[in-house]
């Protein structure tokens, strides 16, 4: 329980931080400290995303920071892409999941840096 409770902690923090956390932290804690199936990992980070999201949007809200127009713009988007994978997810082999993770979280890290 408290191994739970500091992995959800731990990606709040970075969330609230950094606005992300959920696939970073939440989906490998899963599946190499817990030992969740991998599809039951990503599945699972998204409703713990759904509370993360709610509680920091508040405060981002609350401090003006969010940009409303722009943000039901993109949910739209975001609702249908998150049907088309979530479709995805139960149609690719788990080897193809984690490659193309992988290869999305060095993307993002080079672009970080550059």
């Amino acid at each position: 329980m408290l191994k739970k409770i500091l992995i959800g902690l731990t990606a709040g923090i970075i969330s609230g931080l950094f606005s992300t956390g959920g696939g970073m932290i939440l989906v490998p804690a899963f599946i190499y400290l817990l030992k969740i199936n991998e599809r039951k990992a990503r599945a699972t980070s998204i409703l713990c995303i759904l509370a993360m999201v709610i509680t920091t949007s508040i405060f981002y809200f609350k401090s003006n920071y969010i940009n409303l127009e722009l943000s039901l713009q993109c949910a739209v988007g975001g609702i249908i892409g998150g049907f088309i994978g979530a479709k995805f997810l139960n149609k690719l082999p788990e080897i193809v999941l984690k490659i193309t993770f992988i290869i999305f979280m060095i993307y993002i890290g080079i672009k970080f840096i550059t």
